[in-house]
């Protein structure tokens, strides 16, 4: 969850390894993480493309990649997370 936007866990797993893929391309090529948006992704989930007609669409993207480091939300040990048991 970002705010009001809600997105499958599993979904932003995908999120998160499209972004971390990204950070494997030369520095020098790449823009910075804050602004690199996931949208041009031909395998960006669906359910992500109405946060792309955002301005701050790139910040959301790095908040759910930063949700989904290290698993954590299926241990509810982030506050973004929701659902947990």
């Amino acid at each position: 969850q970002d705010g009001d936007l809600k997105f499958p866990l599993e979904s932003v797993k995908k999120l998160k390894e499209l972004m971390d893929g990204n950070r494997h391309i030369n520095p020098r090529m790449m823009a910075p993480m804050a602004s690199y948006s996931p949208c041009q992704e031909k395998h960006l989930p669906e359910e992500f493309r109405p946060v792309c007609k955002r301005e701050d669409a790139p910040m959301i993207f790095r908040r759910l990649s930063l949700a989904a480091e290290d698993d954590l939300c299926e241990i509810c040990a982030n506050a973004a997370c929701a659902g947990c048991f």
